[in-house]
């Protein structure tokens, strides 16, 4: 049995309670209704190849401190790189003279929903320190894998890499909370391309090994079979490059696990956040057909969605112990029985909707910037008893099968979309018959949820996900997760994608 995991003692070492004690005192002596400090250290490190070569290896790591405030009703917020008392007063300084300039535009008092006082340490759900293991022996490994694919005939270039985080986080507040925590999150991702010598056509497929809150086990067979999955690309490539063309048209879709998951990360996951429902956020991607006004009324899906909101599930790349405003990790439901039910809020967005609590979902991506209210790991919840993909596939008449995910496009108000895949299949009279090409479904959020009538069991339930959602001005990226089963949806409408270029 390997050891507990515990907070890295380099990072326990930092002067943690000098810095709270003089940055809270001081925030306090100058009038703050409440104050936080955040302490951070992230560090990133990737690992890209090409055709099993390595290519570039960077390693980076970002350390600094912030001190937010709320100062007569209006946030304050300051950020930096000197770990010293004497900065940490300074910081609160200066973080309540933002606040008294921005006093002026302020047109809604900022209020914190209560929380409890929490003490102690949160370590996330992984078994090997990716930053302990020896450079040499994860790029070693890395040539391994992208040596495999590159032998495989008709494979022309492979494109891979690594992408391993460690993010330690201090937090404490003027209500008493004082919590550390660190997470481990990695995505490894091999991608394959052939190309056709006598018409000069390319196709090219990656891994569907999602990125996950692990660790180098990850890699090393925990978690995934990667040989298994390198092993298959090829000869699904050579059939890719084969497949005719999709006839546009509507038809039943199966979509899997690989797949559904960035459809409920764009249709789901920035619908269901607060602040573009309320119109708060606007300027990135758009606010939100989900208004506050169809809440328990809107039906989102059809009764088999159930959607949660989680900041709890086990190697979630959105999971925590702490959100950055010291929130407790919790579950909740966002749609039930196919109606909306909730919202993904902050503590003050839960007080300017009457709510007794929030659901821990702020976040900052460094100490350089102001938490702001970012997703959950958003999951369609699997049937109970609910069939196999295999199962579901053997129930279509006339369909495709969609696996991975690829492109996609969607509207400001997270409503019209269209999605493509990584591979699709004919389903004809309950079986696969080879594969498609140029295909991209296309739907309303209402509709397309709507038309679900089969979701799949928990042996088909995968925790997909993405390091990347954008979000805020300046930009910020969250890490974030979304588990689904393979579901069946019904006359859902297929473009040519090839066709629809040309037009």
């Amino acid at each position: 049995m390997s050891p507990p995991r515990t907070v890295d003692g380099s990072f326990l070492a930092l002067p943690l309670s000098a810095l709270t004690d003089s940055a809270l005192t001081r925030a306090v002596d100058l009038g703050c209704e409440h104050a936080d400090i955040r302490v951070e250290r992230i560090r990133t490190q990737s690992i890209s190849l090409r055709d099993s070569r390595p290519e570039a290896f960077a390693d980076v790591e970002d350390l600094g401190l912030a001190v937010r405030v709320v100062h007569e009703g209006t946030w304050g917020f300051a950020a930096g790189v000197v770990l010293t008392a004497a900065e940490a007063v300074r910081l609160a300084e200066a973080a309540v003279a933002v606040a008294r300039v921005s006093a002026a535009m302020n047109t809604d008092r900022v209020e914190l929903a209560p929380e409890p006082a929490y003490q102690g340490d949160w370590v996330s759900d992984y078994e090997i320190d990716p930053f302990t293991v020896p450079d040499a022996e994860k790029s070693g490994l890395l040539i391994e894998l992208s040596a495999q694919l590159m032998a495989a005939d008709g494979v022309e270039h492979v494109q891979s890499g690594c992408i391993a985080v460690k993010e330690q986080k201090y937090y404490a507040d003027t209500a008493g909370t004082r919590t550390r925590q660190q997470r481990v999150r990695i995505h490894p991702e091999f991608t394959a391309l052939t190309v056709d010598r006598a018409t000069g056509q390319f196709e090219s497929m990656r891994t569907l090994a999602p990125p996950v809150g692990r660790g180098w086990e990850y890699l090393t067979g925990t978690g995934w079979d990667w040989r298994a999955e390198l092993g298959e690309i090829p000869e699904l490539l050579r059939e890719k490059t084969k497949a005719p063309s999709v006839d546009a048209g509507r038809y039943d879709l199966v979509v899997d696990p690989s797949n559904l998951y960035l459809t409920i990360h764009e249709s789901v996951g920035h619908a269901t956040e607060l602040d573009r429902a309320l119109g708060y956020e606007a300027a990135y991607a758009g606010t939100s057909f989900a208004t506050v006004d169809t809440l328990g009324s809107l039906q989102y899906g059809s009764p088999l969605m159930n959607v949660t909101g989680d900041r709890t599930a086990p190697h979630g790349l959105s999971t925590v112990g702490w959100d950055d405003e010291g929130v407790a990790g919790q579950q909740w439901d966002i749609v039930k029985d196919g109606v909306l039910v909730g919202y993904q809020v902050d503590r003050n967005m839960a007080r300017l909707r009457g709510m007794p609590r929030s659901n821990g979902c702020a976040f900052a991506d460094s100490s350089r910037h102001v938490p702001v209210q970012r997703m959950a790991n958003v999951s369609l919840q699997p049937a109970a008893d609910g069939p196999s993909t295999e199962e579901i596939i053997a129930g279509v008449e006339r369909g495709i099968y969609v696996v991975g995910d690829k492109s996609w496009s969607i509207d400001m108000q997270r409503y019209n979309f269209q999605f493509t895949g990584q591979r699709f299949y004919r389903i004809e009279s309950g079986k696969l018959a080879g594969q498609l090409r140029d295909v991209a479904y296309q739907a309303t959020t209402t509709d397309f949820w709507g038309s679900m009538s089969v979701v799949g069991g928990p042996q088909t339930y995968v925790l997909g996900g993405a390091f990347n959602c954008g979000k805020a001005q300046p930009g910020q990226v969250a890490p974030v997760s979304h588990g689904c089963p393979s579901a069946l949806f019904e006359n859902v409408g297929i473009l040519n994608t090839v066709q629809e270029a040309g037009r």
